[in-house]
């Protein structure tokens, strides 16, 4: 694996590095789990994901599963960090062989002073600034409150620290969005955090398309069209082992304008080849057999509005897309994004989390 590979070579480099990290690949095959099987055996497992860990945790998770329950999960990821500890013992002996001395790191020194103060300055305005839950109008307020809070420096103490007085305010608006979730539930938006966003659903909204289907959920929108070919539409790619042919394609696309931005378009970058293959692993195990519905099936995915799980949206609109074209899928599929916030022993886990 790669990041096995680059793991290794930061570990025994001088650079900095708080490791060593592994990754191993996990897959439920007949029942059993295993640990980086065969692409031939691959094709037979329920559960397939690649999990990368620390010697005390999980770092990342990517993968995908047929129906199967949390608990079969739980216990994937947790044979992931067991099968992971050899290839970090691995990569300690090899550092303990020929290992460099990592350089000295010397941290800042930070203006305990001028925190303080910014603290004092900034908190009452900051926090009124996040009080609105209107993405765009709470933007702007902060940016009002954050040149409020400027002002009332000198000119030299601006010349000389107002990087270090903007990290302060930067520092200050995440404890202040943190503490009050964890402490008091509440997020920015005013929602609980188990709440998700108010949901919107129509389908049809183009006549001239096989199908098509528009999910909004808070102020996060994506249209999806859906299109239907035959099997010369198929997609063929020429891989490391060999051609094959995909029936089923989903493009995301991502416009700055979404977002409420301007900048060049052109093709698609990491986050559209990303998310699209995030949402295409979501729809396509509930996608009929080709012996059943003998198609070529497009999904497109056009991002209208975004804030937050816009992946997730592409999901749920792709799955009513494919319902308006008359395609035979086995479930309705719905997806949300998540998070976790930490302070201390306090954890909060967050439904429908905000972008």
């Amino acid at each position: 694996c790669v990041l096995n590979g680059a793991s290794v070579a930061l570990h025994i480099s001088d650079i900095p590095f708080i490791g060593p990290t592994a990754c191993v690949r996990v897959a439920r095959i007949d029942g059993e789990l295993c640990a980086n099987p065969t692409l031939d055996r691959l094709e037979g497992a329920d559960i397939n994901i690649l999990v990368a860990v620390s010697p005390d945790g999980i770092c990342m998770v990517e993968g995908g599963a047929n129906f199967v329950a949390e608990s079969d999960i739980i216990d994937a990821l947790f044979f992931a960090h067991d099968a992971c500890q050899p290839i970090m013992q691995c990569i300690e002996d090899l550092r303990a062989a020929c290992g460099k001395p990592k350089r000295e790191v010397v941290e800042p020194v930070v203006n305990e002073e001028l925190r303080e103060r910014v603290r004092e300055i900034a908190k009452s305005p900051l926090v009124e600034a996040l009080s609105v839950t209107e993405k765009l109008a709470r933007y702007t307020a902060l940016d009002a409150a954050k040149v409020d809070i400027l002002s009332q420096f000198s000119e030299e103490e601006l010349a000389t620290s107002k990087r270090e007085i903007s990290g302060f305010i930067g520092d200050l608006k995440k404890d202040i969005v943190r503490h009050r979730i964890v402490d008091e539930g509440v997020r920015l938006d005013e929602r609980g955090i188990r709440d998700v966003r108010a949901i919107k659903c129509e389908t049809g909204i183009l006549p001239r398309t096989h199908g098509s289907a528009l999910f909004t959920r808070g102020e996060t929108q994506a249209i999806a069209l859906a299109t239907l070919g035959t099997s010369r539409d198929d997609q063929r790619i020429e891989t490391l082992t060999g051609e094959v042919s995909k029936e089923f394609l989903l493009h995301y696309n991502f416009p700055p304008f979404s977002v409420g931005e301007t900048r060049f378009l052109r093709g698609p970058g990491r986050r559209e080849i990303g998310h699209g293959a995030l949402a295409q692993r979501g729809l396509e195990l509930v996608l009929p057999d080709h012996d059943v519905f003998p198609y070529t099936m497009r999904i497109v995915s056009e991002v209208l509005e975004s804030n937050g799980s816009s992946s997730m949206a592409t999901v749920c609109s792709g799955s009513m897309a494919l319902m308006d074209a008359g395609v035979p899928i086995s479930a309705a599929v719905a997806g949300i994004a998540m998070g976790l916030i930490q302070e201390g022993d306090n954890i909060a886990v967050l439904s429908d989390i905000l972008g």
